[in-house]
């Protein structure tokens, strides 16, 4: 299974980004492998709109079947549903300690949107 995570850096001691249409990258980590590719989302940091829905759609194209990061607004949302993406929300401080959190079964799938468009 692969897991995308919002963060601004290249490993998995690097932290997680609250944001996701906005996050400077994606680590895309394989659970079945234990390897990690990154994808940088540079065109999104500072596009005017539409970050959500094209952060969602690079996401899906890295294979990812869910998502962690800080926060995912409606539109995003929408987008990661229809690929079939599972959202999951974390206040972690890097993409390790959120993997792992996930692993144990400690984050709750979200059902929604949990920040209006547009967040900063």
């Amino acid at each position: 299974m692969k897991i995308a995570f919002s963060t601004s850096g290249a490993d998995l001691n690097a932290p997680l980004d609250s944001r996701f249409g906005r996050a400077a990258k994606f680590l895309i980590y394989d659970t079945e492998t234990a390897s990690f590719a990154v994808i940088d989302n540079q065109q999104n940091l500072n596009a005017a709109q539409g970050a959500g829905i094209q952060s969602a759609q690079t996401v899906a194209a890295g294979g990812a079947q869910a998502l962690v990061t800080g926060h995912c607004g409606p539109k995003a949302f929408r987008v990661l549903a229809a690929a079939g993406i599972k959202v999951y929300t974390s206040d972690a401080t890097t993409v390790a300690s959120a993997l792992e959190l996930y692993r144990e079964g400690k984050l709750k799938e979200s059902v929604a949107a949990d920040v209006e468009g547009h967040w900063a």
